[in-house]
């Protein structure tokens, strides 16, 4: 065999170890599939994604976690060519509507991450009234304002519904999850009155002693957090995907989980959580 022929011999060779490396999946030379999760920046989601992260991690998979807002969320999956595979609390069939109406048909829903989703108007607990249809007439109380999270909110469209439908004298303040318990820890501590915007799950009320106020017009309804994919997920990655279908956690769970982050960090406290419960979690993967 002359030395030229060899030398083909050898770059077919090379040629064909790589493609068997690169088929195998995941990133260059790692060898493992990966998975990349969208997640916004609220108290559940966080939880519920860095939980999967770590899961993932433990069977060798390879995660990636990516932080935007809820409108790129649901636009980048329903991508032929998304750069995301899942999103974990995506607030169906009610809150997130709009979303779903611009993108459901391009995605696929995989699961329920939590199966009780709530909505609504919060105050403290010694808030004397109990009904959105009192504000009108104690919004000097409340200084006229809602204090709201951002505008991308599902939350922040149910909110200016609720002005409307209640004829509120109320102004609703964009600002952030965070900002908003901070307003709320201020004015417990001060013993003022306050409304936000509420959700359930949601930390504050494991630290609050707060309450939803009554709504007879029925503006805020029950959604579940569900985890929803990009079409194809479950074809490229079956076993993640089951995963993710039977992915589900109780208030309790989810509020130990919050609390464990909340006191440890994001990935530290959802290692500690996950070491703590993993024979509930690995479940998930039979």
């Amino acid at each position: 065999m002359n030395k030229v022929m060899k030398k083909f011999l050898g770059v077919t060779l090379v040629l064909s170890l790589a493609l068997m490396v690169m088929s195998c999946g995941g990133g260059a030379g790692s060898g493992k599939e990966k998975v990349t999760i969208l997640y916004p920046n609220w108290a559940e989601g966080v939880a519920f994604t860095h939980l999967a992260k770590v899961a993932l991690e433990d069977k060798d998979y390879e995660v990636e976690l990516i932080n935007l807002e809820p409108g790129l969320i649901y636009g980048e999956l329903s991508k032929t060519n998304s750069k995301g595979d899942v999103f974990m609390d995506a607030w169906l069939p009610h809150t997130h509507v709009d979303y779903w109406n611009d993108y459901g048909d391009k995605l696929v829903i995989l699961g329920e991450a939590f199966s009780e989703g709530t909505t609504g108007l919060v105050v403290p607990s010694y808030v004397t009234i109990n009904s959105i249809e009192e504000l009108n007439a104690n919004g000097d109380k409340f200084g006229n304002k809602i204090i709201g999270i951002g505008s991308g909110a599902g939350i922040h469209a149910s909110t200016l519904k609720a002005i409307d439908e209640y004829d509120l004298n109320f102004e609703q303040i964009s600002s952030s999850g965070p900002a908003m318990v901070a307003n709320l820890d201020k004015a417990v501590k001060n013993n003022d009155w306050v409304v936000i915007t509420g959700w359930k799950p949601h930390y504050k009320w494991m630290n609050f002693d707060i309450k939803y106020l009554e709504d007879p017009k029925g503006v805020y309804p029950m959604d579940v957090c569900a985890i929803i994919s990009r079409k194809g997920f479950e074809e490229d990655m079956p076993e993640a995907a089951g995963f993710f279908r039977k992915f589900n956690l109780t208030e309790d769970q989810l509020y130990d989980l919050m609390a464990t982050i909340d006191s440890e960090g994001e990935e530290s406290g959802a290692l500690q959580w996950y070491e703590d419960n993993k024979s509930v979690v690995d479940s998930w993967f039979e």
